[in-house]
């Protein structure tokens, strides 16, 4: 793990939008086209927003969604469809977009982007860390066996608690109680990860990932075990680190 700490979360954004953008063009380079998978939430705001100035041949490019409430339209505030459309796809209108539903059956929407994903073996996966650990939906105690490239999950109080303290929802009964989202191995077999992670309300998620042992109760502790992993903090994520 390669551990990038930044003075602002805007410095963080395009340090790690500048090192995604370099591994995108890589694998356009290398095969003529790349697959990545993309992450929503306030962790990506900076990110995502330098990651659309670079100079990317995007109709090369087939991104795939991390994950999506169960339940609401795409029409609402939290939707991560409406999030993405607005922020990413709508800006840099990639060869495909794989969206999440989670307004359809979760079974069969599991089933259909699992069978989608295991043709295009992802290049990129740009993701988050929640502040309690969770790595995309997966709560802990994370499942580390599936082999289902997406999973239908229950959030856990303090995953929902995030998401209605980041202003997504006015109260925690609007949080929804389950979700879709991409597995832990799914996300492991990405070739290149690149982490963002600033406020100071991540710090001790961060501490746990990168300092702990890897454990299913910290479940982005997992991407210590990954090759080629970028982790992009800034002096306040990073703040109770050790070293």
């Amino acid at each position: 793990m390669k551990i990038t700490i930044s003075n602002t979360k805007e410095e963080l954004g395009k340090k790690a939008a500048a090192q995604g953008a370099e591994q995108i063009r890589k694998a356009i380079s290398q095969n003529g086209e790349a697959n990545i998978i993309v992450a929503t939430g306030a962790s990506q705001f900076e990110m995502l927003s330098e990651l659309v100035k670079e100079d990317i041949d995007w109709s090369k490019v087939t991104t795939f969604h991390l994950d999506e409430y169960i339940g609401i339209p795409e029409t609402h505030p939290a939707s991560f469809r409406k999030y993405l459309k607005e922020r990413f796809v709508g800006i840099v209108s990639p060869k495909t977009f794989h969206y999440v539903n989670g307004e359809i059956d979760p079974a069969e929407e599991c089933k259909r982007l699992g069978e989608i994903i295991s043709k295009h073996p992802i290049d990129v996966a740009f993701v988050g860390i929640g502040e309690n650990s969770h790595l995309a939906f997966n709560d802990p105690p994370a499942d580390f066996e599936t082999e289902e490239a997406y999973l239908a999950v229950t959030l856990d109080e303090a995953c929902r608690k995030q998401q209605m303290g980041e202003g997504w929802f006015p109260t925690l009964a609007d949080v929804p109680q389950q979700a879709i989202s991409m597995s832990i191995k799914q996300i492991m077999k990405s070739g290149v990860i690149i982490c963002s992670v600033p406020d100071e309300r991540k710090a001790n998620a961060v501490k746990l990932t990168v300092e702990g042992s890897v454990t299913n109760l910290a479940p982005a502790s997992i991407i210590q075990n990954h090759p080629a992993t970028w982790l992009y903090l800034d002096k306040d994520s990073a703040s109770m680190l050790d070293n």
